[in-house]
């Protein structure tokens, strides 16, 4: 007995283990603050805390994940700690830069998506704050102290008993939480397949990369459709459906041209403002007259940002919870919009002013399905670039007359750039003048100069279709591709010098603008709530073709008849003011999509 108490009082704790232990889990803590909360101070961080939903995963998974440094002995135990908080505190920085932007987290599929990075620098820096360094900061310190204390870990023999314990544990414990976790909580709780806030929350960063990448893993295989799951789509589509009697909208611009402007980072919140007695949107402002304006509409945008918005204005299905549609599935096919104005002779044609393979546009796009001609950024002179590639205005001049000379009837669905983060544009371009130097030089200063300048070019590009007689006979949609100052910088914009309430807008809002080119339409704001998987079916309504071609297909609803007031947002949070049974409907929304989409429901078109 003696000896054993004699061993006993010869263990001494591994203060050094402890110590990166315990930050890990304050930063896990920190971190779930800041991806919980909007627009968090330091110290309300320390209220991730209370977000948390398991402690006890977080517990086991940190420790099974650090037990990796029992394989070293010596010295080499130390910097394995060091490396081993290293390695996670540059994941949390990844998954949180990456989560500003598209509000979800860094995964295996991005590694699909690397050609995008090209000229996406000045982006990725702008989703880095100061506060960040919380992550880091400590390795600087404890590395330089464990140098210096040269006798730490001096001696130490490995610990396979110790590494072994742990890993068992997390080995028998990991599989039945993320087992439970996805097919209990997801399927019988959330209603949604994919929540990453709430995932992130539930199994922690360590729990979440390991379902996430198995996850992955199990959808590399092709995944066959049951009848059940196409039994599944085909009850949704039915309940999709609304019993409205036909209004004066119906076929309103039968037989007309359509263009779609897809306009970057356009949010609502400028429409019809002004600034020092400036018109942000003067153009646009003017459009309104001969517009159905919605103001109540929203992105629906995922982890394909600007291509998820390609892919809803196109097909008017949700794009897959994880990854880029355009990256997963290139090659599916859809009852696209261009197909199915192709059935009343029209000529169909997208323009981009971005690379072919940027997001993967023009092969998804082309395998699509129905349009005739697909425009890159290799058929334009970028005689002048601003941020991403070329400016709106060189580009804008030279699809006018692609326009102006192609076939008719057409449709057209056309993408601009500049208005990309990180908004920096010429000095010769800045035209509204900011008496508030603060405001002049802080980021929400930048994107009204740059929404300013893409909206000049947009009221040049539609004078100039107007004059060349095509406009009178045109239906133009104009809409952002998502939000922007609101999604990369909500903390500074509140912080901005001068800055009014107006400006502090965080509803996920984009405008969305139906113009008559004949100027005949009177115009009219409706406060429907919608959003982007709702523009094709609205569209088609107005250009008068028949349900029949499109009414099994879509997930949005015509806004134009509609009698339902909801729209479901990237998080799975349904807002407006569904009933019941629209909730019921939503609740597995994203589950069908994600059927549809690869399952291939509609079948593949390789090119």
């Amino acid at each position: 007995m003696d000896k054993f108490i004699g061993k006993i009082k010869n263990i001494r704790p591994d203060l050094f283990f402890i110590y990166t232990y315990l930050i890990l889990l304050l930063k896990f803590t920190i971190f779930t603050g800041f991806i919980n909360l909007n627009n968090p101070s330091f110290l309300e961080l320390f209220k991730g805390f209370y977000h948390i939903q398991s402690y006890v995963i977080f517990i086991l998974f940190t420790l099974a994940y650090l037990s990796i440094a029992f394989l070293f002995k010596g010295r080499a135990r130390g910097y394995a700690l060091i490396i081993l908080n290293l390695l996670i505190s540059v994941l949390l920085l990844a998954d949180l830069w990456y989560f500003r932007g598209y509000n979800t987290f860094i995964s295996p599929n991005l590694l699909k998506e690397t050609g995008n990075l090209d000229d996406l620098q000045d982006s990725i820096f702008a989703m880095m704050h100061k506060e960040d360094i919380v992550f880091i900061f400590d390795i600087v310190i404890v590395t330089a102290a464990y140098i210096y204390f040269k006798k730490i870990y001096v001696g130490c023999k490995r610990n396979i008993k110790l590494l072994a314990a742990f890993m068992l544990i997390a080995i028998c414990y990991m599989p039945v939480s993320i087992h439970v976790f996805h097919h209990y909580i997801y399927q019988y709780w959330l209603g949604s397949k994919w929540n990453p806030i709430y995932t992130m929350s539930r199994i922690s960063p360590i729990g979440y990369h390991v379902y996430d990448t198995m996850d992955f893993i199990e959808n590399l295989k092709p995944k066959a459709l049951k009848v059940s799951d196409k039994d599944e789509i085909k009850k949704w589509y039915k309940d999709n459906k609304e019993n409205v009697q036909d209004n004066n909208y119906n076929g309103m611009f039968k037989g007309k041209n359509l263009l779609v402007i897809q306009v970057e980072s356009l949010e609502n919140f400028v429409i019809g403002q002004k600034i020092d007695g400036q018109e942000i949107t003067p153009n646009l402002n003017r459009l309104l007259k001969n517009s159905v304006y919605f103001s109540n509409y929203h992105e629906n945008i995922k982890q394909g940002t600007s291509s998820d918005a390609d892919l809803m204005t196109n097909t008017s299905i949700y794009p897959v919870t994880k990854g880029s549609t355009f990256f997963r599935f290139p090659e599916n096919k859809y009852n696209s919009l261009p197909s199915v104005m192709k059935k009343y002779d029209y000529y169909t044609m997208a323009v981009h002013p971005d690379k072919a393979m940027y997001w993967n546009w023009m092969p998804a796009l082309t395998a699509m399905g129905g349009f005739d001609k697909r425009v890159d950024s290799s058929h334009f002179n970028e005689y002048e670039k601003i941020n991403l590639g070329i400016s709106d205005g060189a580009y804008l001049k030279q699809v006018e007359p692609m326009i102006e000379k192609e076939k008719k009837p057409f449709y057209n669905f056309v993408v601009t750039l500049t208005s990309h983060t990180p908004f920096e544009l010429p000095n010769k371009y800045k035209e509204l003048k900011l008496s508030n130097s603060g405001m002049a030089s802080s980021e929400l200063g930048a994107y009204f100069q740059c929404i300013h300048y893409t909206d000049k070019q947009l009221g040049i590009f539609l004078d100039k279709l107007q004059k060349d007689g095509v406009l009178k006979d045109t239906l133009v949609a104009i809409y952002g591709d998502h939000t922007s100052i609101h999604k990369y910088f909500p903390d500074d914009v509140p912080k901005t010098p001068g800055v009014q309430s107006w400006m502090v807008d965080d509803e996920l809002k984009i405008p969305l603008i139906i113009y008559d080119g004949s100027e005949k339409m009177q115009g009219k704001e409706n406060k429907i709530t919608g959003g982007q998987i709702d523009l094709m079916p609205t569209l088609l309504y107005l250009m008068g073709v028949d349900k029949k071609y499109y009414e099994n297909t879509v997930m949005g609803r015509n806004l134009l008849n509609t009698k339902r007031d909801y729209d479901l947002l990237t998080n799975g949070k349904i807002i407006g003011n569904p009933t019941k049974e629209d909730l019921n409907h939503l609740s597995n929304a994203f589950d069908v999509s994600d059927k549809i989409i690869e399952g291939q429901y509609y079948g593949t078109t390789v090119k």
